[in-house]
């Protein structure tokens, strides 16, 4: 029987600091969530029946396939509805009526939306609360679809079930809870209405992205959070492609964009809102 703890928080550290360059993630952006990997890891540990992470670091240089593995193991799932609230406010009062208004213009029905990275649904479905509750009456003729792609299937499948603890709705304006959701078992439900302008797909944003183009996509607390500048790059280069010209991207609000990006200028900089440019 080994120890109930068999990794200390430094060995961790050094061994993120190893293995992350080398699938493409920086330690940076690991720094204060790594309880939430050192954790997985160590349970990665004790399946394989390893004492410590320098046999787990052999292992890794002997079997390729578990870096795959680990690649998962890296996976950072923090979510809650109406997370930075501010950028939410700004997205109802002016982003979403104006993208909206441009896309009617342009002959279309619908506002197509991409939420990249969006765990177990939150921030999709606040997508989707903020047009019922405050942008659709400024667009009456419009409709609001939102794409929400994931790597994680568990996650995916928590958010297709759309049930959620109080914690995870503490954010959200007391209004909205009352009208968007049952309670049920002490979890919230988002009610089917709301569910159903939200669509799931099952992708990693360093391989795939869904057919575009979007005149809104949300790539928050993931790129450019925990890869590496190169590909940052890369991703930011693809998601350029699926954005509609005028259209808006929207990432973490302590992120940065990549240096030398002139395809994006700020729309609401102090809120990390950027607009894609307009060329003609």
């Amino acid at each position: 029987m080994y120890p109930e703890k068999i990794m200390k928080d430094n060995d961790c550290v050094a061994f993120l600091k190893w293995a992350l360059p080398q699938m493409n993630m920086r330690w940076p952006g690991f720094r204060k969530v790594r309880r939430q990997t050192c954790k997985r890891i160590e349970r990665r540990l004790r399946e394989l029946g390893l004492s410590d992470v320098a046999e787990y670091r052999s292992c890794l240089e002997e079997k390729q396939d578990e870096w795959e593995v680990l690649d998962t193991l890296c996976r950072i799932t923090i979510s809650r509805f109406y997370r930075d609230r501010g950028v939410f406010q700004a997205l109802g009062r002016d982003v979403l009526p104006e993208l909206a208004q441009k896309a009617e213009q342009e002959g279309s029905r619908f506002l197509r939306c991409l939420c990249a990275g969006c765990a177990s649904g939150e921030e999709p479905y606040t997508l989707a609360l903020l047009w019922k509750f405050v942008a659709a009456g400024k667009s009456p003729e419009m409709d609001i679809r939102v794409i929400a792609t994931d790597s994680d299937r568990t996650m995916l499948e928590r958010a297709a079930r759309a049930c959620y603890q109080p914690s995870s709705l503490k954010e959200l304006p007391d209004r909205w809870q009352k009208e968007a959701f049952d309670k049920v078992d002490g979890r919230f439900c988002l009610r089917p209405e709301f569910r159903a302008m939200t669509e799931f797909c099952r992708q990693d944003i360093r391989q795939s992205m869904p057919d575009g183009p979007f005149q809104l996509i949300l790539c928050r607390n993931l790129v450019f959070t925990y890869y590496d500048s190169a590909l940052q790059k890369r991703i930011l280069e693809r998601l350029s492609e699926k954005l509609d010209n005028g259209g808006a991207l929207i990432i973490g609000i302590h992120e940065e964009l990549p240096e030398q990006t002139e395809a994006f200028v700020p729309w609401r900089s102090n809120l990390k809102i950027y607009r894609k440019q307009i060329r003609r």
